[in-house]
């Protein structure tokens, strides 16, 4: 395997979390960012790490499906919880696709691919806090 880069960004924050969190390759990234129990606006860490998993996956449910002559149709949903442990804290991942055009069995293997080949679900394999989930209907419990 090689380590040879085809993309590489930098991003920088250094307010900590409550703050501002920017690119520094490019100017393409500017986020205002806020932590989840706090009242200022931002965004927060939950939500970054649930659009990069959701994009991530979505994006390669789409490359799946073209390989297969098959119209992009799947969505991605992603919920994060954030839950105290005796360090600190930890998250709670799950992701749930819809992949509504294809049959059952064609849609889990599918989602068998996908989940080997999107970077960023590969980052987060072997957390028992991260579950990729197909679901006819999103359900998230609160």
């Amino acid at each position: 395997m090689t380590n040879e880069s085809l993309y590489h960004t930098e991003i920088e924050n250094t307010a900590g979390l409550v703050g501002h969190v920017k690119t520094v390759t490019t100017s393409d990234l500017s986020v205002q960012t806020s932590g989840p129990l706090s009242d200022k606006p931002g965004t927060n860490p939950e939500q970054l790490l649930g659009a990069a998993l959701a994009t991530c996956l979505n994006a390669t449910i789409e490359a799946e499906e073209k390989r297969r002559q098959l119209e992009h149709k799947s969505v991605v949903r992603v919920g994060v919880d954030m839950a105290r442990d005796t360090k600190g804290f930890q998250f709670f991942v799950v992701a749930q696709v819809k992949i509504p055009h294809v049959k059952h069995q064609e849609a889990v293997n599918i989602l068998e691919i996908v989940a080997q080949r999107c970077p960023v679900s590969k980052l987060l394999s072997g957390s028992s806090n991260v579950h990729i989930m197909l679901v006819d209907e999103f359900n998230f419990k609160q």
